[in-house]
């Protein structure tokens, strides 16, 4: 996750100074007329930032296929796409200080893209190498619930956390949205192992918290581990220093 913050923010900025940034961004675009006059108010940032949500946007469709298919090739892909989606995420703050043209627009869209990349796309590669039973589904649907809400505070408060002498957040709350390559680390391993529904099954087995084994109650052991990346991400006591 990239910190996108608007150009002329102080490092101890007031919020009556934010809410007058927030207009100001808004006013931008609402002043501009004309057909497609969003898209012309993009800044390049903003298109870095984009592609990356194409990224995970692909990864989500390779799994897809993979699914129809079964052809492991589209699995690898699916795999790849969101460490693609990381170059980006690290680029698109690097270009908007570069070109000094950041927008409030640029850190929504930087938080929309994440969602997809980091969570959305995880979570279906994790369902997609095994994790399928009803305890897995909601076990990674409480994962992209808590990267979006994650990704929701950082936009609410990251002009309130501590600043460097240039400006930029000393640390995160939380596990960024991006660590859970981690995890599409640890599943692309077990791709390459052969670990995955259809071949050798998901190291660990499941356990079956009630009912019978098979039913809605089963679940992989390993789901734990995405529980709890999702609490980290959610903390607020946890403070990971930025790079």
């Amino acid at each position: 996750m990239s910190l996108r913050n608007p150009p002329g923010a102080r490092p101890n900025g007031h919020e009556d100074d934010e809410e007058d940034r927030k207009q100001n961004a808004v006013a931008q675009y609402q002043m501009t007329e004309g057909h497609f006059s969003l898209v012309r108010n993009f800044r390049l940032a903003d298109l870095v930032t984009i592609a990356n949500g194409i990224c995970g946007s692909f990864s989500i469709f390779m799994s897809a296929k993979y699914l129809l298919t079964n052809d492991e090739d589209y699995l690898w892909s699916a795999l790849a796409f969101p460490l693609a989606g990381l170059l980006f995420d690290f680029l698109d703050g690097k270009v908007a200080r570069w070109r000094n043209e950041s927008s409030m627009i640029g850190q929504e869209l930087d938080s929309l893209a994440d969602l997809i990349s980091f969570g959305v796309a995880p979570a279906l590669l994790a369902f997609v190498v095994g994790f399928r039973t009803y305890l897995d589904t909601v076990v990674l649907t409480g994962f992209i619930c808590c990267g979006l809400a994650r990704l929701a505070r950082f936009n609410a408060t990251v002009a309130s956390i501590p600043k460097d002498a240039k400006g930029k957040a000393r640390y995160f709350e939380g596990l960024p949205i991006p660590s859970s390559l981690v995890l599409v680390t640890i599943l692309s391993y077990w791709t390459k192992q052969g670990w995955i529904e259809g071949k050798q099954g998901i190291p660990w087995g499941t356990v079956t918290l009630w009912g019978k084994s098979g039913g809605d109650g089963e679940l992989h052991t390993f789901s734990i581990v995405f529980a709890l990346w999702a609490a980290a991400m959610v903390s607020k006591t946890l403070h990971v220093p930025k790079i």
